[in-house]
Parts: structure tokens; sequence; C-alpha cells
């Protein structure tokens, strides 16, 4: 999984519309290649963008599970220290 992209379900409060914009914007850039397209495949890209993020949102919004929400700042503080661990930092 590209890293950039980041775990959105069950979590407290629920992902918000930007969380899932940018996980859809991370995928299509992975996925075509790109950063920033051409003025010829902007269109097409945006498109893209705007479509995963629907249906990632119809995805979380169904998604079921017996787990308890998991907080942000744990999940944040789990991975800078998997990152201290990796990085040496």
């Amino acid at each position: 999984m590209c890293r950039n992209i980041r775990p959105l379900n069950n979590f407290e409060p629920p992902a918000t519309g930007d969380e899932v914009h940018a996980a859809a914007l991370q995928y299509v850039r992975k996925v075509a290649g790109t950063t920033k397209p051409s003025a010829a495949n902007q269109a097409a890209f945006d498109r893209a963008v705007a479509e995963i993020a629907h249906v990632t949102a119809h995805l979380l919004e169904d998604l079921v599970t017996t787990a308890p929400p998991k907080n942000r700042e744990v999940e944040a503080e789990k991975a800078r220290a998997r990152a201290r661990v990796r990085y040496g930092a």
C-alpha cells in the first residue's frame, strides 16, 4: 500500500470528507504515476479522484466491525514509534 494512504475505517470521530478525498487523490496519483496531470488529462484525473472518493465514502459507511473505535492520537503515536525504529530517528 502507498505510504501516504492512511487507514480510514473505525476511527472516532469518523473519517472526514477531506481525509477521504486526500486518500483518493493519493491513490489516483499512484496509479497514474504523476502528481500533476497534464492539461489534457486534468479532467480525467479530477473525475477519477471524485469517483474514488465517492466509492470510498460508501465503503466506509457500509463496513461493519465489532472492534472498538480507534483513537487518532494513539494510532499516530504508534506510527511515529514504528518510524523511529525503522529510520532510527
